[in-house]
């Protein structure tokens, strides 16, 4: 039932929102935050639709895809697959007739669950796959090895009807049929397809930034207040802001700068703006004595070049030295002092992850 204020009540602040300017959009593969407007006449193909999940299987989804399913079909060589949320909402779909017109329309009608966010049940699509889909995630390898885009439910009922990604307004009479090997694809399945580099540098070199604390955890590095902060290219101006002394960093820090620290860094909450933050500002490596474990790796898989020492006794370093960085041996080498030390070399698997440019290219 709808909750409503008291007729006496005083409003501090009233806002009004023309929902007539919302326009539909769509995430794009691999990051759920990468929302863009849909448009029809890009007519980004899908191999198949889905339509579930915790959030999006409710007795109003379903209500909104039958509208929009009645009298039509889904469109050839596209799979649409739904997952009531429920077994109490799959029963109202029943009551009500919504699964007849899913039968009708062509749609696989799964028993309730949780959908493609679960590996093995409906939902789950194969490599090379596009699916338009309205769960709340699309990371790879969330929803299946391939491609995945979110939408609202009647974008997604709309798509499967005409075979590529539109809106339900923009239905067309005929759907699309795509011959394979057409130029027609996915865009982000036509970037996937673009060579990876394999020859970053092995070896590198730089100015140290020598912060000699222990225990610089996440918040220090990027502060929780700018988590809301989603485009990567934006978070490099507040890297190291809330670790005291070191406020000013982003606007000092050079490209090539290279980061040395003592135990623990990284610790705390997991958030890889932490590590994305020295990628925007061309940090070549971070050196410490130990990372916190969850940093360490998001930093290995997002091909952020760390390295672990044992002792700096012997390389006589001072804030602003240069150095060189070897990945293959681990010889850390200033070159200001002429003086060299063995730090931990990057492993096979490393060295892999940090060629292709990261764990997902």
């Amino acid at each position: 039932m709808p909750v409503y204020a008291d007729d006496d009540a005083h409003y501090d602040l009233i806002e009004e929102v023309d929902i007539s300017k919302f326009i539909p959009m769509v995430s794009r593969p691999g990051k759920p935050h990468d929302s863009v407007p849909v448009d029809p006449a890009k007519k980004i193909k899908i191999d198949s639709a889905f339509i579930g999940s915790c959030t999006n299987g409710r007795l109003e989804d379903l209500r909104t895809a039958a509208a929009i399913l009645k009298d039509r079909k889904v469109a050839p060589g596209v799979v649409l697959k739904i997952v009531p949320a429920t077994d109490d909402i799959w029963q109202q779909a029943l009551d009500e007739g919504i699964i007849k017109i899913f039968k009708d329309a062509g749609a696989l009608v799964s028993n309730a669950g949780c959908g493609g966010c679960a590996n093995g049940h409906v939902g789950q699509n194969g490599e090379g796959e596009v699916t338009i889909s309205t769960g709340n995630r699309n990371f790879p390898g969330k929803q299946g090895k391939g491609s995945v885009y979110l939408a609202a439910p009647a974008n997604v009922a709309a798509s499967s009807v005409a075979g590529y990604i539109t809106t339900p307004w923009e239905i067309p009479d005929k759907p699309m049929v795509f011959e394979t090997g057409t130029a027609e694809t996915s865009e982000k399945t036509a970037a996937s397809e673009k060579e990876t580099s394999s020859d970053k540098p092995t070896l590198v070199e730089g100015r140290t930034w020598f912060i000699q604390e222990d225990n610089i955890d996440t918040d220090m590095i990027f502060h929780n207040r700018y988590l809301s902060i989603t485009d990567i290219d934006e978070m490099g101006q507040y890297a190291l802001d809330n670790l005291e002394g070191y406020e000013d960093f982003a606007e000092k820090a050079k490209p090539e700068d290279i980061i040395v620290t003592q135990k623990n860094f990284g610790s705390g909450s997991s958030r890889q703006q932490a590590v994305d933050c020295f990628k925007v500002l061309g940090i070549n490596a971070i050196l410490a004595e130990s990372f916190g474990a969850i940093y360490e790796r998001n930093a290995i898989n997002a091909a952020m070049p760390v390295m672990q020492y044992k002792s700096l006794d012997g390389l006589k370093l001072e804030n602003g030295d240069h150095l060189r960085i070897d990945f293959k041996t681990g010889v850390v080498e200033n070159l200001d002092k002429n003086t060299k030390i063995q730090a931990k070399p990057f492993s096979d698997v490393q060295m892999d992850i940090y060629q292709r440019g990261g764990i997902f290219k």
